[in-house]
């Protein structure tokens, strides 16, 4: 949205092209000064430990308390907490807890021939979980990270968040309590990244690192990646709505504002069908923006990232929902199920107008971590599977073995891998020479 309210409206091939180009630069622009700064704060994090990790935290979060968070801290923090908010967390991690537990897999294996093959999966030993705080706090990132985590069998979980002025969160805290999560440390930033990553004396290693941040959280994870794995890098928030004449513009406005008011670099479109939706929507969009608290970041997002996009018909308007790949993916359509059919790109479907985004954000029970900046192309919500490992499983006996050992030495030697060629020729003698002792004794 401009500063004189109207909405970018995006109505031909080229305004189209040109805004598509906006959104690729959004999701993958990151100044050199910022790759500088992570780059030097991990690697003082890794020569330093501790000590470069509570100078940072006393530069970025003013404080000097100790890394640790105490249980009794924990709980202290939980017991200021509500206690119809206590029961709206309990409800909401009950939900996300049934659906995670649904993504478990067991390891599997089947036997033909004197070939055993399979899986075995197992949780990862140990996390290191993320949840943002600073201008805001996030109870329900806590959720949708650790019980995931928890539901895959994880042994250790470790959750690092931000502490400005040293203050921890109530409403994170009692998550945290909720889910019986004792080892937190009030840090955050890229040094709580690699903190995490590369270990510290108060803070053990982990194996995976998980949770959203802002810039220098997702470019530290991506720095550390390989030290340990990571979860996904995730960018700023963004919804896109598909629409047609049916839609109401009360709903659909509310909804766009609701991603909208998360920072000004977050992103929210609607696709629509109808011109006088359009122009309903643009409309609606302004009465509503005026009432909210946070308009200025709200407009801000808008004026950036925010259009109204009209399209010849539905197929275009999802031809073009797929190149975007949205982190969230709303259809509010007459007929929505024919639409969902032809999604190949989203990070999360919320089909009808009765199902608003901000319900996967807290209680529906999927993970509301979801890829963002295009990567729903190749890449899938958090779940209990980014918390478990697996382990390919082979087992040959005698005849199994013999019912490849031909093949697998002709591709050996088609790679010119002699020594791999050799590993089934020594064991092809071996049988050879069992069989001739055999035939020998029988003869006698």
């Amino acid at each position: 949205m401009c500063y004189n309210d109207q909405m970018r409206i995006i109505d031909n091939n080229k305004k189209l092209k040109s805004f598509l180009e906006l959104l690729g630069r959004r999701a993958s622009g990151v100044s050199d000064e910022i790759e500088k700064s992570v780059r030097d704060i991990l690697a003082n994090v890794r020569k330093s430990g501790d000590r470069a990790v509570m100078e940072y935290t006393s530069r970025f979060d003013s404080h000097t308390l100790p890394l640790k968070i105490k249980p009794s801290e924990i709980d202290k923090a939980a017991r200021l907490v509500d206690s119809n908010l206590i029961r709206a967390l309990e409800i909401s991690a009950g939900r996300i807890y049934d659906f995670h537990n649904k993504q478990k897999e067991a390891t599997w294996s089947f036997t033909k021939n004197g070939i055993t093959l399979g899986q075995i999966i197992r949780p990862i030993n140990r996390v290191g979980l993320y949840i943002p705080g600073g201008k805001a706090s996030y109870p329900s990132t806590a959720m949708m990270n650790i019980i995931p985590a928890q539901v895959a069998g994880v042994r250790e979980i470790a959750v690092c968040v931000p502490s400005p002025n040293g203050e921890i969160n109530p409403c994170v805290m009692a998550a945290l309590k909720i889910l019986g999560i004792s080892e937190a440390y009030r840090i955050g930033g890229a040094q709580a990244i690699g903190a995490m990553a590369y270990g510290t004396r108060t803070i053990k290693r982990v194996d995976k690192i998980a949770g959203p941040g802002n810039i220098y959280v997702a470019l530290a994870k991506k720095m550390v990646f390989g030290e340990v794995g990571i979860d996904m890098i995730a960018g700023p928030s963004e919804i896109l709505i598909l629409a047609d004449e049916t839609a109401v513009p009360e709903f659909v406005a509310a909804d766009m504002l609701s991603q909208a008011e998360h920072d000004e670099h977050a992103s929210s479109i609607v696709i629509t069908t109808s011109g006088k939706f359009a122009l309903a929507l643009e409309n609606e969009v302004k009465k509503q923006l005026a009432t909210l608290i946070r308009k200025d970041i709200t407009r801000k997002s808008l004026d950036k990232y925010g259009a109204i996009i009209k399209a010849k018909d539905m197929d275009e308007a999802v031809e073009i929902s797929n190149a975007i790949a949205p982190e969230h993916l709303e259809i509010v359509t007459k007929n929505p199920d024919e639409i969902l059919g032809n999604i190949r790109n989203a990070g999360a479907a919320f089909v009808g107008c009765w199902t608003p985004e901000p319900l996967g954000d807290y209680s529906a029970g999927p993970n509301h971590t979801l890829p963002t900046g295009g990567t729903a192309r190749f890449s899938s919500p958090l779940g209990t599977y980014d918390f478990m490992k697996k382990t390919s499983l082979l087992r040959f006996d005698e005849k199994g073995f013999m019912k490849l050992a031909d093949t697998v030495e002709l591709l050996a030697e088609s790679e010119g891998l002699e020594a791999h060629g050799n590993t089934i020729r020594v064991r092809k003698s071996r049988i050879k020479s069992s069989v001739k002792q055999k035939a020998a004794r029988k003869e006698k």
